[in-house]
Order: C-alpha cells, then sequence, then structure tokens
C-alpha cells in the first residue's frame, strides 16, 4: 500500500492536499508563511496562520523554503556502481592503487576468480610515478582488474583484464577515451541489482534537497529509466540524454526534447542528443590550443578532437530537425571554440557541457548563441593542481563563472557525478568560495553569488517558489543568502518534496 501511495501522489491530478506551517521562503522578507499544495501544485501562499491550513499539516517552525535542485550533469547508472565499487579516491600514486587493488584482493580469496575486481576514483595526471604492468599484476592474484579513473576518461587494466577485453599486449594497461568507455560498458552488470543501487543513490540525492537530474549515462536511457519508474523508483525527475549511437532509434521513435515518456508516473522526459568532441584534463585529452607540459612534439600534445567538426555539424543538424536540443561536451579551449561554432553554424539550442577552459573571445558568444554553459563547480577544486601544472599561465581562462554570467550567459551547475558528488550545495561552494580544504581561494575573481549559484542549481533560473507552481521543493534549516561557503557546503536539508509528497524529510 505504500508503494501504491507514493505512484498516485506522484500524479498531477491526484487532489491531495497538504500545507507546510511556518515557512520562510528564501530571497523573501522572511516573514512565516503558510503554503498550501493541491494536486502536486503550490496552491497558496499565506502569512502563517492567517487561513485554512488544509489537509495534512507539516509544521516547518520557521525553516527555509526554496525551489528543488537539480544536477544537470550526472551519468547515474555509474553513481550506483561506484558505491559498490573499491573507492579509489584518496589515492595519489600508482603504489597507492596498487596497495588498496592488493588488499581488496587479498580480503576476497573465494571470490569468483573470473570475476573483474572493479575500483573507480583515481587520477593519474599528478601522480609521481607511472603506471607499471608488472607491479598491478603482481598483486591482482591472477584475478582481471579494472580500475576506472575519476573523470571516467581513463580506465587501468591488469594483464588479465587487457586479454579479456581485447587489448592483450597493451605495454602499460592505461586505455583513454574510446577504448576506455567500452571496457566500462563491458563491464556490465544485473540490471535489477543496479536499479536497487539506483534507488539507493536517488534517495541519497533527494537527502541534499535534489528533485531532478540530467542523466547522460551512455546507455539506451529510455528503456532504463521507464523500468526503473515502473518498478517504483519516483524519487527522482529525470531528463535523459542520447548518444550518436542512438540517434537514429531516437529520430525514428519521434523523440523530441522536453517531452514526457508515458507510463513514467509523470517524471522522465527525453533530454538533448549528447556528442563527447574531447577528452578530459586528467587524462590529458581536452582538446586545446597550446600543448600539453610535458607533451610537445606528439601528435597528440594537445589533446584529442574526437568528433571532427564536420561530422558534429551533421549530428547538430539532424538532430535539431528531429527536435532534440543539442549537449556538447568540451573541456579544451579549442574544442570549446570549435563546439560554439557548431551552433552558430546549425542553429541549433542545447548547451556545452563543462566549458573548462575558454578563450577570452569565446565568452561572449554563449549569451550571443544563447548556449548553456553547463559547468561542474567542483571540478575547479579537484582540478585546480593538475591545471596549474598542465596549462600554465592559462588557468586564469578555466570555469570562468563571473565572467560568463557577467556577459548574459546562463549557467547551469551539476556534478558529473560520480565524478564529483551528486550534491548541489558542494558545487555551490566551490562556485560561491573557490575553495576546500582550508585553501586560498583559487582565482577569487571568478566567484559568484549564492542567489546566483542557486539560479543554476534549479530547473530554471527562474524557478520560484510561488502559487502555481509545482510543488518540487527544498527545505532548509538556515537562510543560504546568510552562509559562507563552507556552512554552503554541509547544507542541512530537513526535507525533499517532489510533487507535493516527501522523497526525504527528518522533521
Amino acid at each position: 500500500m505504500a508503494t501504491e501511495f507514493r505512484l498516485r501522489a506522484a500524479t498531477p491530478g491526484s487532489g491531495i492536499r497538504s500545507t507546510l506551517t511556518d515557512a520562510r521562503i528564501v530571497g523573501s522578507d522572511g516573514a512565516p508563511v503558510d503554503v498550501e499544495i493541491r494536486d502536486a501544485t503550490i496552491a497558496a501562499i499565506r502569512p502563517a496562520g492567517s487561513g485554512e491550513r488544509a489537509g495534512s499539516i507539516t509544521p516547518l517552525d520557521g525553516r527555509w523554503v526554496l525551489p528543488g535542485l537539480w544536477d544537470h550533469h550526472v551519468h547515474f547508472t555509474q553513481v550506483a556502481l561506484a558505491s559498490r565499487r573499491l573507492d579509489l579516491t584518496s589515492t595519489t600514486s600508482a603504489a597507492d592503487v596498487l596497495s588498496l587493488v592488493h588488499a581488496a584482493a587479498a580480503a576476497q580469496p573465494s571470490a569468483d576468480r573470473d570475476e573483474p575486481l572493479v575500483g573507480t576514483g583515481f587520477r593519474d595526471a599528478m601522480w609521481p610515478d607511472t603506471a607499471d604492468l608488472d607491479a598491478f599484476d603482481r598483486v591482482s592474484s591472477g584475478r582481471p582488474v579494472v580500475v576506472i579513473g575519476a573523470d571516467l576518461h581513463c580506465v587501468w587494466l591488469n594483464s588479465a583484464a587487457l586479454s579479456r577485453f581485447g587489448h592483450g599486449g597493451h605495454p602499460t594497461g592505461m586505455l583513454r577515451e574510446e577504448d576506455a568507455f567500452a571496457v566500462s560498458t563491458a563491464l556490465g552488470s544485473d540490471d535489477r541489482l543496479v536499479d536497487t543501487w539506483a534507488r539507493d543513490a536517488a534517495d541519497a540525492a533527494a537527502a541534499r534537497g535534489v528533485v531532478g537530474i540530467v542523466d547522460f549515462e551512455m546507455a539506451w536511457n529510455l528503456a532504463v529509466w521507464q523500468r526503473r519508474t515502473q518498478a517504483g523508483a519516483t524519487a527522482l525527475r529525470v531528463r535523459f540524454g542520447i548518444y550518436p549511437a542512438d540517434l537514429d532509434r531516437a529520430l525514428s521513435e519521434r523523440l523530441s526534447s522536453g517531452q514526457i515518456v508515458p507510463h513514467t508516473h509523470g517524471l522522465v522526459e527525453v533530454g538533448s542528443l549528447k556528442v563527447i568532441t574531447d577528452g578530459s584534463l586528467n587524462t590529458r585529452s581536452a582538446y586545446c590550443d597550446d600543448d600539453y607540459v610535458g607533451l610537445s612534439g606528439r601528435s597528440d600534445a594537445r589533446g584529442v578532437l574526437t568528433v571532427p567538426a564536420n561530422e558534429l555539424e551533421e549530428l547538430m543538424r539532424r538532430a535539431t530537425a528531429g527536435g532534440l536540443t543539442s549537449a556538447i561536451h568540451a573541456i579544451g579551449d579549442h574544442a570549446n571554440a570549435l563546439a560554439l561554432d557548431a551552433f552558430a553554424a546549425t542553429g541549433a539550442t542545447g548547451s556545452i557541457e563543462h566549458a573548462q577552459l575558454l578563450r577570452d573571445s569565446d565568452v561572449a558568444r554563449f549569451a550571443e548563441l544563447g548556449v548553456i554553459a553547463s559547468v561542474q563547480p567542483e571540478h575547479a577544486m579537484d582540478d585546480r593542481d593538475a591545471a596549474e601544472r598542465l596549462w600554465p599561465g592559462r588557468t586564469r581562462r578555466a570555469f570562468v563563472l563571473r565572467n560568463l554570467l557577467d556577459a548574459g550567459a546562463t549557467l547551469a551547475f551539476g556534478s558529473d557525478a560520480p565524478v564529483a558528488p551528486l550534491d548541489p550545495w558542494v558545487a555551490l561552494s566551490a562556485a560561491v568560495g573557490r575553495s576546500r580544504d582550508n585553501r586560498a581561494p583559487w582565482h577569487p575573481e571568478q566567484s559568484i553569488s549564492v542567489a546566483e549559484g542557486l539560479a543554476a542549481s534549479m530547473r530554471t533560473p527562474a524557478e520560484r517558489v510561488a502559487e502555481g507552481r509545482p510543488a518540487d521543493l527544498a527545505v532548509i534549516d538556515i537562510d543560504p543568502l546568510a552562509c559562507t561557503p563552507q556552512e554552503l557546503r554541509r547544507m542541512p536539508v530537513a526535507a525533499t518534496l517532489l510533487n507535493g509528497r516527501f522523497t526525504h524529510s527528518v522533521l
């Protein structure tokens, strides 16, 4: 019966009424109000105690209410899988990785020796040592081992895993870009088990005030989210990406951006065509105007352009003609310039995902072309040391949030989870404070205000707690507009509502 109620309450038209009493709305004068919810919508906002308190009553006792938060860039199945894999995020060297692999392999002597041991979260750009395949094999006890980079753009395999995945004889076991993606996809897992983990991940996101995600998992996401929602996964709204390999299928099924997918309780909608045009900073494959330090003279010294400009434009034209917006992955400055050129040439609408390093002359083009800068502020904290080493003299052009806003661009914040935590408060803290772990702010001239960061953390920057708006809400204990960056990072979330029903509550 509980599941039946949750699904019924998730759907507008249910007629269920409730009132949040003695609330304060973020951005208001702080006067207490009662928020009446009817039919999954905010029906009325009145001074506290001034009118009927309809339906079920939830006292907020002066807590603050704001629109529910969105993460505009996640890889959700990878989030679910990472929660059950060997955690390598604390490692700072190849030796550290091998030590954790050795301990994990030794702790599972009865495990299926043919089943790969999988870890995730290493960042090799700052390693003081190198990937040693012989050493990797010695600590693995003959079991295939795959460890996935934090940025998802590289994987490191031992010899047993290299043979299994068709790369036998590789000298180091370190695979990048398309080869890495293929291995990650081929690892596979039982759908039912992963879906259970995905529900746990969705509940964890809801506990941080999240009501929606944009899922760029490399899969036919329509089927994935139909399956999950039909099984009762209703804690999040989902907008899903479509990769070029599935573009023909999407067009033949007449999918268009913004279309609500049937039989998903109104929670799943078609998103954008997602095209990855270059790599990442950690993998030294983001496509740049200048050489990476230490790579001069190599064919990939400036990174890798994975989709040529003419091919990108053709994909975007086809998507636009079929009613799909475009989400173009570009991290290096040259890749970003080419992506903006493609938007200009095709008239496509959508976003550039990451927009990490930009030419000065390209900043204003985001607003001129109406292209959303979909950025991940916590990446600035993760990448600052690697950027200083690999992009010396150019880091003033990295993560230029202030410049983009001043030029009139629209920002959309995300995490790229599991690359960074699926927690909008972490992203907001990084965008405002440009710091973590008590370090000095990194390029503080690019910091933005809390209000600007909150706008980038919602479904659209225009979201408001107002009559007639969807009852997708986050309830927090303190006013974020009065918080320090450190307080934002650990923001206490008391409750989250989606369509007026609680998906998280500690009230």
